[in-house]
């Protein structure tokens, strides 16, 4: 495994905040949105290539039970064109305060089974998590279904980005969670990036499993929230080069960040549904997550 790491975390700048406003409207902003719906568009067909022999039937490692009692529960948290909107909500059973909250978002096949069980893992270790819908109530089975849905999220992202605020609302709001992380496997590794870019200086922590990602400074110079991205050298869709720029990007703009690509896996190496699935990886990747989520997100408690 090859990895990097930065302990160095950017402050927001308003000079980069008035060069965006007075100096990245018109053209410049046309030209971004058009160069990332067709990176977007590139994406779903290498994802369409990756899971081409997949399906979503449950397998045993989808099974892991959470380390301690969950509550958990479907809840309405936005709408779209006057139809609600629900996401799934889990917490420790003996939660008696606000604890960090993590927004998880689905891989391509959408809010399913497998993502609630993660959901519940998670909740397990003691955070509050909502898992988001962005397909807003529909489920993939096939890999033709999910390419439609994602590429409709592609075209029209904004739907997307709406969602988004709603769930970071919620947990900030609702839930009182004193700090919110983001997570994402695939299609959500990329929106998991997406949302640190939505919250610049709120979002505590961001975790990208093998999603899009960009080494455009300018996108990512007003990221505040520190990154760990978990990447596969033999991803066919997120190629290693592609990740070692957004690394070299993060780097240069001295993000805190961490960034690993496992040898010798693929593309979803933590999906045990899909035919790369490797447990010893999938493990590795959780344990990491698990310990950037609690030194980011967990205040201790140091008296």
């Amino acid at each position: 495994m090859y990895s990097s790491k930065s302990p160095h975390s950017g402050p927001l700048s308003v000079f980069v905040i008035l060069a965006l406003i007075f100096g990245g409207c018109g053209s410049d902003q046309a030209d971004s949105d058009k160069s990332a719906k067709e990176a977007g568009r590139e994406n779903v067909d290498a994802m369409s290539r990756e899971h081409a022999n997949d399906s979503t039937e449950p397998s045993p490692g989808a099974q892991i039970a959470p380390a301690r009692p969950v509550i958990s529960q479907t809840m309405a948290y936005t709408e779209y064109e006057n139809e609600l909107i629900y996401g799934y909500f889990s917490a420790p059973a003996d939660m008696f305060e606000p604890l960090p909250a993590i927004i998880m978002i689905h891989e391509w096949w959408g809010l399913n089974d497998n993502i609630r069980a993660m959901a519940d893992r998670l909740a397990g270790e003691g955070y509050i998590v909502f898992a988001v819908d962005l397909f807003r109530g529909k489920v993939a089975s096939t890999p033709g279904e999910a390419r439609v849905l994602m590429m409709q999220a592609v075209e029209d992202p904004e739907p997307a980005r709406e969602n988004i605020r709603a769930a970071f609302d919620f947990v900030s709001n609702t839930a009182s969670a004193p700090r919110v992380g983001s997570l994402g496997w695939c299609f959500g590794g990329g929106w998991s990036l997406n949302t640190a870019q939505l919250f610049p200086e709120e979002l505590d922590a961001a975790v990208i499993y093998y999603g899009q990602v960009t080494d455009d400074e300018e996108l990512l110079r007003p990221i505040g929230a520190p990154i760990l991205g978990l990447f596969a050298e033999d991803d066919a869709g997120i190629k290693a080069a592609t990740v070692v720029a957004f690394r070299d990007s993060l780097a240069r703009l001295r993000k805190n960040y961490e960034v690993h690509i496992y040898p010798g896996v693929g593309h979803a190496f933590a999906n045990p549904t899909g035919r790369n699935y490797d447990a010893a990886t999938a493990e590795d990747a959780w344990r990491r997550t698990l310990e950037f989520l609690d030194l980011h997100l967990v205040i201790h408690d140091d008296s």
